[in-house]
């Protein structure tokens, strides 16, 4: 049977089973499935096929639910996000119902349709032909939509064929208020790219890329804020006293980024076959170079992560490592999601430092154990997944201290 043709007590059975199979709390079904309940009978009453729904019959529906409320108890609801409360439910059924909700909204003008469509072209020759990781073609396609909502009104196909250095230099001082030279740099490079396709896209008759001009930066400019090694300790230890689902999961998340210096981006998207556990190795896929290292699987690390399978993480089929803690269980979504987690942990820990307080730092504090080790760089790169040794240089900023007792001996006869 279709799903374009099932009833709406079909669909509600549907959604009920899964919100089972998601491992929703009893608690939030309950709430959950009158609510769509009460969505579906304003369909029927209002002669809309679910196929058809738009967001518009989503609000349509919730100002009447708030009307219905005020009549029954008098008032407005104490609740200050009770509509969004209201519509969570909603949302989540037609995401089932209609794989994707809310749907992309049509363009209104013929600019806005190609603008949609010269940002998809963009994203598509990244992907296919440069063959950029996903984080990167995301940043470059918002700096690319940034661009073009700039255009404002000339972001049509004759305002992008009649662009001028004018405009080029314009838009960089617009990007440049308040960010630091590095981050102006990285615009310029982005918008850089953005300008190149174009012109080999044959949108403009003019390669305006090379009028890009961006700050110079210099080798080793920057210096990585890392955690000194007690501090890592420190929060290690804190982190493996909490014995809840989410602190055994916290602390295998934080073994493989003080052991290893992962990037956030790869210990999400660690998955259970890139762990060995006959041949003790673990596979690491460095989202930044694209580059796989099979490593040693430290005994401790292999003890966290197997306590974190066994007591804390959560039944479901996806084969990430680590999962959300709260449902829908399923593997985190990015990166950037465990930010808010780590940093928390080291503010837990006591641990105040002037830099970095996410993952990288517990990156940058790896690399910097490793060079007093006296690792040589290609093996520290090769840990972290660097593609030159240039790129595993600049940690020795952070170890300057050893450098010293390795400092050559000035011949007698010349004078500071």
């Amino acid at each position: 049977m279709s799903h374009q043709h099932l009833s709406h007590s079909e669909w509600l059975s549907r959604f009920n089973d899964h919100l089972k199979n998601e491992r929703y709390a009893s608690g939030t079904m309950k709430y959950y499935l009158p609510r769509v309940r009460e969505f579906l009978a304003f369909l029927k009453q209002q002669r809309i096929e679910l196929s058809s729904v738009s967001p518009t019959d989503v609000e349509r529906h919730l100002e009447d639910a708030l009307r219905r409320f005020r009549r029954q108890y008098g008032r407005s609801p104490f609740h200050r996000r009770w509509r969004s409360a209201y519509a969570a439910p909603i949302d989540k059924f037609l995401q089932l119902a209609h794989g994707q909700w809310p749907p992309d909204p049509r363009p209104a003008t013929v600019a806005e349709k190609f603008q949609r469509e010269l940002c998809k072209r963009y994203v598509q020759w990244m992907v296919d032909i440069r063959g950029l990781a996903p984080a990167t073609v995301s940043d470059r396609r918002k700096e690319a939509t940034r661009f073009i909502r700039w255009l404002g009104k000339r972001a049509n196909r004759a305002g992008i064929v009649a662009l001028s250095v004018a405009d080029i230099d314009s838009y960089v001082k617009h990007r440049s208020l308040s960010k630091r030279r590095s981050s102006v740099k990285m615009v310029t490079i982005w918008i850089r790219l953005f300008l190149r396709w174009l012109h080999s896209a044959g949108v403009t008759s003019r390669d305006l890329s090379t009028a890009v001009i961006g700050p110079s930066l210099y080798a080793f400019e920057s210096i990585p804020s890392a955690l000194r090694s007690q501090d890592v300790a420190k929060v290690l230890s804190a982190a493996k006293r909490d014995d809840s689902a989410i602190g055994i999961r916290d602390y295998a998340i934080l073994m493989l980024l003080s052991s290893y210096g992962m990037r956030a981006g790869e210990i999400v998207a660690l998955r259970l076959d890139d762990i060995d556990w006959r041949k003790e190795s673990i596979r690491v896929r460095h989202t930044k170079t694209g580059a796989t290292s099979c490593l040693p699987l430290l005994k401790e690390v292999g003890n966290a992560i197997l306590k974190y399978l066994k007591k804390a993480r959560p039944e479901t089929t996806f084969r990430e490592v680590f999962i959300r803690d709260y449902a829908p269980y399923r593997s985190l979504k990015r990166g950037g999601s465990l930010y808010s987690s780590i940093r928390k942990r080291i503010d837990a820990a006591g641990v105040v430092s002037s830099g970095r307080r996410g993952p990288h730092a517990f990156r940058h504090a790896r690399a910097v154990s490793m060079l007093r080790a006296r690792i040589p760089l290609k093996e520290i790169g090769d840990v972290l997944g660097h593609r030159s040794t240039t790129s595993t240089m600049i940690y020795l900023k952070l170890a300057t201290e050893d450098l010293r007792a390795v400092a050559l001996d000035i011949p007698q006869g010349v004078q500071a």
